[in-house]
């Protein structure tokens, strides 16, 4: 069984009011174990970022008014590709796998007004599996923040300062298997796909990525890593470490 866990990072709250998506991070699970595969992309609104949403996500200084140098970690989106340059390959990656996103809705809502706007078909809704949903049916009256879950659950969230689609799907991955019971919610007794209950077929392993994922760091941000780097001079454990 495929799965993909996703999250979108936007410019507001209402696509139809001029708000777009600028982040999309997807993590593939088969039988509800990681695969490794990953899909993650940066877009650019063609539009302004307001202040509210840069403060959640810090994506896109350079789209505030007036615009201001990216400083270290963040990214800039004037250089990025628009929705319909990557929209297809999104759709291709996702395919007819079950897509679980926290508030599924408001994820949901913005890429179908992207697909849209391309002329592509709508994801259905019933594709979705809401962790949000889930979290409140199981922990009725608790909060159910993807943070607050990640404490209920003593998951590791500490690099998550800031908003991040890619991020915030290998935390809500983790989240979504203690959500429906650990990691191996069936116990290991559901057979791997293709395999019937009587053969003797191995059963399926994830298995390491072949080639190792290239960087996702542009030069503008290497260059503010080196600069950030020389202000603290030759005793940084950067410079002592070749990093």
């Amino acid at each position: 069984m495929r799965e993909i866990v996703m999250d979108t990072e936007t410019t507001g709250f209402d696509p139809e009011s001029g708000d777009r998506i600028v982040e999309i991070g997807c993590v593939e699970l088969y039988n509800h174990m990681p695969t490794g595969e990953t899909f993650h992309v940066y877009i650019n609104p063609e539009r302004s970022m307001p202040e509210e949403a840069f403060g959640v996500h810090g994506i896109g200084p350079d789209l505030l008014e007036p615009p201001r140098p990216p400083e270290p970690g963040e990214v800039i989106l004037r250089d990025k590709p628009v929705f319909a340059k990557v929209g297809q390959s999104f759709v291709d990656f996702i395919g007819d796998a079950k897509l679980v996103i926290h508030n599924a809705a408001f994820d949901i809502k913005f890429l179908n007004a992207e697909l849209k706007w391309m002329g592509l078909p709508p994801i259905p809704w019933e594709q979705a599996i809401d962790t949000l949903a889930i979290a409140r049916k199981k922990f009725p009256g608790a909060r159910a923040s993807l943070d607050a879950l990640c404490t209920r659950f003593g998951i590791d969230n500490s690099n998550r300062t800031l908003h991040g689609a890619l991020l915030d799907s290998e935390i809500l991955a983790e989240v979504y298997l203690e959500l429906i019971g650990g990691r191996q919610p069936d116990f290991g007794l559901s057979t791997s796909a293709g395999q019937s209950s009587g053969g003797g077929a191995e059963t399926w392993r994830p298995t390491a990525r072949p080639n190792p994922l290239p960087s996702r760091l542009t030069e503008a941000e290497k260059a503010a890593h080196t600069a950030f780097v020389d202000k603290m001079g030759d005793e940084a454990l950067w410079k002592k470490l070749g990093l």
